[in-house]
């Protein structure tokens, strides 16, 4: 597609601020590139951290901060709180919900995926899944609630008790491991030392996947470790079981009806509309089909990166939707536009994988490092290690690591307030 006018002179507008979005800015703002971020909140988030907010381990301030605070270091980057509702490849302009619209020199598409339901949306309705501040505190809304609700109940009331003590997890990825850890421990605790009429073994956390086995991008030793975790934590994990149907405080596992106060999802995603804004081809999941060097084939000043692309590394792997794949999208995105600004060969993206891991609970974690595999303990110190570095940009990491760790460990966290505007008891 020819470029319509647009030069070197308009910004770089980067859609998106999240791992792979930031990414990019850092590396046009070192340079001295005009650019504009846009997104539609107002902040970053460390998703890989957002579980344990839904499970009142965290503070959502933990594992947020101002994008403008993010980027401020660099003059040449400005930040736009806006939504893009659509792309103009010829003009070379963004619409925008606000009703205006931005001219781009190069852009960088890097909005990131939704929940994907298999073609039912309306099971959202019912097992909402955790993307955002807003979903985790939904979520921890509908945890706290059910056991306080459960707490007051009389013991005539046994059955309908049990049912707002049963709690279902849909997805054995590292994210459906994650929540069915921390919601055992969650809710046990609690129990112990907050609910006197309820006890741990009232609890029911029930982990479902369609697969033979849970962490399938970990080798099957790794697996195994973890579902030992989650039965040591009291779980109960359904494997090759597949969800039929959904409906309030219910939950379809074939022909079998399992009841449940509160149900997740954590069994897939769907790409942002990316591929319909720019008239592109996509996978199944919706992801824009980009070429080597992460540009759209017909259009080498449009890079999609990130859970928004369907990508292959230089060596023909497809590339993960990770945090640390998206970073180095988001990388080499932003340098192929120096270097083609530069009259430079671009090359082809190479993703390096620098190891895949999932804690469950508070003690025990997993973790494929490819010359190295850990289970236990010494997986979750190096769990906690990697995530509390990679909080580096989020205020001083000493503070933050320190108020973690121990809100973590001793359970004695604010984060396990429900606020008046949360706490509708109808």
């Amino acid at each position: 597609m020819a470029n319509s006018g647009a030069t070197d002179q308009d910004p770089v507008v980067i859609i998106g601020a999240g791992f792979a979005g930031l990414a990019a800015a850092r590396v046009l703002g070192a340079a001295g590139v005009a650019t504009v971020v846009i997104d539609r909140q107002n902040h970053h988030l460390f998703q890989p951290l957002l579980y344990q907010v839904a499970t009142a381990g965290l503070s959502a301030a933990d594992i947020a901060a101002p994008i403008r605070a993010i980027l401020r270091q660099w003059p040449s980057v400005s930040v736009l709180m806006d939504t893009v509702v659509g792309i103009d490849r010829a003009a070379r302009q963004l619409q925008l919900a606000s009703g205006g619209s931005l001219r781009f020199g190069a852009l960088i598409i890097a909005s990131g995926a939704r929940h994907a339901y298999f073609r039912n949306p309306e099971w959202a309705a019912h097992a909402p899944g955790i993307k955002t501040i807003d979903d985790a505190i939904r979520v921890r809304r509908d945890l706290l609630l059910a056991l306080e609700r459960a707490e007051t109940m009389r013991a005539e009331q046994r059955e309908t008790r049990a049912e707002h003590l049963t709690f279902v997890v849909v997805g054995g990825g590292p994210t459906g491991v994650e929540l069915a850890g921390a919601i055992a421990e969650l809710a046990r605790h609690a129990a112990e030392r907050d609910f006197p009429h309820i006890t741990r073994n009232c609890v029911r956390v029930v982990l479902v996947d369609s697969g033979d086995r849970l962490l399938k991008a970990l080798p099957p030793s790794l697996s195994a470790a973890a579902a030992q975790a989650l039965a040591g934590l009291g779980v109960e994990v359904r494997l090759n079981s597949r969800v039929t149907a959904l409906e309030p405080g219910r939950i379809m596992l074939g022909d079998d009806s399992l009841p449940a106060c509160v149900t997740l999802w954590a069994a897939g995603v769907a790409a942002s509309p990316a591929a319909s804004w720019l008239g592109a081809a996509a996978d199944g999941s919706g992801r824009v089909i980009v070429g080597s060097d992460l540009a759209l084939p017909d259009d080498p000043a449009i890079f999609v990166v990130g859970d928004t692309a369907a990508a292959t590394s230089r060596d023909g792997q497809p590339v993960p939707g990770v945090a640390t794949a998206a970073k180095q999208m988001g990388a080499h995105a932003a340098r192929a536009i120096l270097a083609r600004r530069a009259g430079q060969a671009v090359p082809a993206f190479r993703y390096r994988h620098p190891g895949s891991m999932a804690t469950i609970g508070r003690s025990h974690a997993v973790a494929d490092l490819g010359w190295l595999k850990l289970a236990g303990a010494p997986a979750w110190l190096l769990w906690c290690t990697v995530h509390l570095w990679f909080l580096a940009g989020f205020r001083n990491r000493l503070v933050v690591g320190a108020n973690w760790l121990w809100r973590y460990l001793t359970f004695e966290s604010s984060a396990r307030l429900i606020t008046q505007q949360e706490s509708d008891m109808r």
